[in-house]
């Protein structure tokens, strides 16, 4: 039995938005999507999820275990995907929007945040305009 399947779809929101069909994530939520109650739960459990790989992965840091990082980056980009995917929300377009918004930034230096490696603050510049994902909220505000 192999150890892990190999995937190369290098569409990760597809890729996620297939292993919530196989463990019946999609249709779990389909059934309970109405319960507010329940649905702000589970939001807040997905979130959760995010902070206990954010935890782990600094706990590799400190362990200087490089494959554990690794790991828990990508654990977190899972859960963060995953749960837009769940809840409705197109992350591709919402990736999209928010890489074009900070593409328009100008490289700079924000007064009063440190800044200890001398790498440029993503700066607006004016007229910038911070992106909308009107349209693209899902089932969240059954959540919210």
């Amino acid at each position: 039995m192999a150890k892990w399947a190999e995937v190369k779809t290098n569409d990760w929101a597809a890729d996620i938005d297939a292993m919530h069909k196989k463990f019946g994530v999609k249709d779990w939520f389909e059934a309970n999507k109405d319960n507010r109650e329940l649905m702000e739960k589970y939001i807040k459990f997905r979130l959760s999820m995010c902070k206990e790989e954010l935890d782990e992965t600094m706990d590799a840091i400190d362990a200087r275990d490089p494959e554990e990082i690794v790991d828990g980056l990508i654990d977190m980009c899972v859960f963060a995907i995953g749960t837009l995917d769940v809840f409705g929300v197109n992350a591709n377009d919402a990736w999209n929007r928010v890489y074009g918004a900070n593409m328009a930034k100008s490289p700079g230096v924000k007064e009063g945040r440190p800044n200890p490696f001398g790498l440029p603050d993503l700066m607006k510049p004016e007229g910038w305009e911070a992106p909308s994902h009107e349209g693209n909220h899902g089932d969240l505000k059954k959540a919210v």
